[in-house]
């Protein structure tokens, strides 16, 4: 779960916030903090897609599913 969290941390930082040396929490939230749009969701689930092998539904892409990278890691991890 921990390099799920640092993978998904780190393209966060990296790809959509342009902030690399951004640390982000496991449980700061993401979307309901305002930190991410929800434009920005449709990239993160081809980042998980494309990585993790997953299949992210289009009605998942909301705050329920997305707003901590906890969250998204055990989604993650639950359809692995």
């Amino acid at each position: 779960m921990e390099e799920l969290v640092s993978k998904l941390a780190a393209f966060i930082a990296t790809d959509i916030l342009k902030q690399p040396k951004r640390a982000i929490r496991a449980d700061e939230a993401l979307i309901s903090s305002g930190l991410i749009d929800s434009f920005s969701l449709m990239d993160i689930s081809l980042f998980v897609e494309g990585n993790f092998g997953v299949r992210i539904d289009d009605t998942e892409l909301n705050a329920e599913t997305f707003d901590t990278l906890e969250q998204l890691a055990k989604l993650i991890q639950s359809r692995q």
